[in-house]
């Protein structure tokens, strides 16, 4: 199986680097992993609706573009559905199952994906009603893809 995360900015912070290291690092027993890093787009304070458009349309445009025709695409919304760990494995699982060899997950920019990519995915999911750091939500997304194989092998991981 083959994981793409299509991520709208990079990552600054040397502990985010070091933590998203490491867990693509462990994932190299399970999946082939990729990590593309897309230009953000920079939100002057006090931006209206029509330029924060704009922003997430030129994002999205970046995204679209990195979209493989082969891949099932999940894009990470906080209006998407949400599962505890073991659900989130077996949506990985099911995929693979039923012939799937790549899944693509995007996190959007600060401002959210643009429709759009949206429309262009099969599944959304959530992982909070929160909203996090995009920087820490890469992290968190590795490490329950990780978890994710660890259930599927049946693996002992901390609960």
């Amino acid at each position: 199986m083959k994981i793409t995360l299509i991520c709208v900015g990079k990552i600054k912070e040397s502990f985010y680097k070091a933590a998203v290291s490491e867990y693509a690092k462990r994932l190299g027993r399970y999946c082939r992993l990729e990590i593309i890093e897309l230009q953000d787009e920079k939100t002057p304070d006090g931006a209206g609706e029509a330029l924060e458009e704009q922003i997430r349309e030129r994002e999205g445009d970046r995204i679209l573009k990195c979209i493989k025709e082969d891949a099932c695409v999940i894009t990470l919304e906080i209006n998407g559905e949400k599962s505890d760990s073991i659900g989130f494995a077996h949506l990985i699982n099911n995929l693979a199952v039923s012939g799937k060899s790549h899944i693509q997950f995007i996190i959007g920019g600060s401002l959210g994906l643009s429709p759009k990519v949206s429309k262009a995915a099969q599944k959304a999911i959530s992982f909070s009603d929160m909203t996090f750091p995009h920087q820490l939500m890469r992290v968190i997304l590795l490490e329950q893809i990780y978890r994710g194989y660890r259930i599927i092998k049946g693996e002992p991981y901390h609960k």
